[in-house]
């Protein structure tokens, strides 16, 4: 049976902040059951997909201790926080726009998720 397509919201919360000129994004499962999908799912290329145009490069790092993803999105702040003329030149939003990103779930996970954020 083939899953449904849900927004990483209704999974996973998430942190950004500035490194320099790369913005860091935390992803960490709201449910330790979640954190497969999200390994499975939240590809460093998928990423760099959600951004493209927006920045140069994706890293992803797994901590399977934490139920959390890290992704570096390099060129994202336009130099950084002291040099950008960007509005977010910490990168504060980048969490919220990757917790827009859809995603492909099973459909019993995609309605445990959603009846959890009601």
């Amino acid at each position: 049976m083939p899953g449904v397509q849900l927004q990483l919201r209704f999974l996973a919360h998430a942190r950004s902040g500035d490194k320099g000129d790369s913005a860091n994004v935390g992803l960490i499962a709201l449910e330790p059951a979640y954190y497969p999908v999200l390994v499975k799912q939240v590809t460093r290329a998928r990423v760099a997909r959600h951004f493209k145009g927006m920045v140069t490069g994706v890293e992803r790092y797994v901590l399977p201790n934490l139920n959390a993803l890290n992704f570096l999105l390099h060129g994202a702040l336009d130099g950084g926080g002291t040099l950008s003329l960007k509005t977010d030149a910490q990168g504060k939003v980048f969490s919220t726009a990757l917790l827009r990103m859809e995603i492909e779930v099973p459909r019993a996970l995609a309605a445990r998720a959603r009846k959890a954020a009601q």
